[in-house]
């Protein structure tokens, strides 16, 4: 079953004390202890966001393993990332990510693990970067459009209530054409696709949603999607 997870925010570089997020990633590879292995290429594999994802993932039942293009593990990436069975991408700078992806063909590498049941997933550049197209702060401090690896169809939009001009970003560039129909997640709240198809939203805070957003009649249209809390309602 191919299935992606992308979180518009959260997880345990952004919520360190709550779980829930990366719990959810972790069981729905169906294995008692999976091997889970963070990409940190959109921060430049910075030493500290890979620290914090082994004191995180050091805390649940699974195997923890980083990939980094600046320090390869092995000359055979492709053996290494297919003996996993979680991929976690980490946020940072996407176009960074994906021209680094697309010199060492982890591009390709990552499609195959998508093909052969790995479960993909990751937070902000690390969920965008799955999509046909977005909206990135990785040109400079304005939003803009960028082409993604397109295992996703559509346009995708993280941070969305987490930075103020993510919001309006969307709605300008959908109606003037510059981007696609497509989906926006809060801070907190994660797209769950099996094959392509939204399978569930789900969020790690009480009040974080998702929105499915739409050109009609020559505006955006915004359709909000309430998602299942992971955690207890009490």
């Amino acid at each position: 079953m191919k299935q992606i997870i992308a979180l518009g925010g959260g997880g345990f570089s952004m919520e360190p004390d709550n779980p829930l997020l990366d719990r959810y990633i972790l069981k729905q590879s169906g294995k008692k202890r999976p091997k889970v292995c963070f990409i940190g290429t959109a921060s430049g594999d910075a030493e500290g966001y890979i620290e914090r994802f082994y004191r995180a993932f050091e805390q649940h039942d699974c195997e923890p393993a980083h990939l980094s293009l600046f320090r390869p593990p092995t000359l055979d990436l492709e053996s290494f990332v297919l003996e996993q069975h979680v991929i976690y991408v980490g946020g940072g700078n996407t176009k960074n990510l994906l021209a680094l992806w697309r010199e060492w063909k982890l591009d390709r590498i990552l499609r195959t693990a998508w093909d052969r049941g790995i479960v993909l997933s990751g937070v902000s550049a690390g969920a965008l970067c799955w999509f046909q197209e977005g909206l990135t702060d990785s040109y400079g401090a304005q939003l803009a459009t960028i082409e993604c690896l397109g295992f996703l169809p559509g346009s995708h939009c993280p941070h969305y209530d987490g930075e103020v001009e993510r919001r309006p970003a969307f709605h300008r560039l959908l109606t003037s054409g510059e981007v696609g129909d497509g989906l926006a997640a809060d801070d907190g709240a994660g797209l769950h696709f099996i094959g392509t198809d939204l399978h569930a939203v789900l969020s790690s805070r009480p009040n974080s949603k998702a929105y499915r957003l739409r050109l009609q009649a020559g505006r955006a249209v915004e359709e909000e999607l309430t998602p299942t809390y992971l955690g207890d309602p009490d």
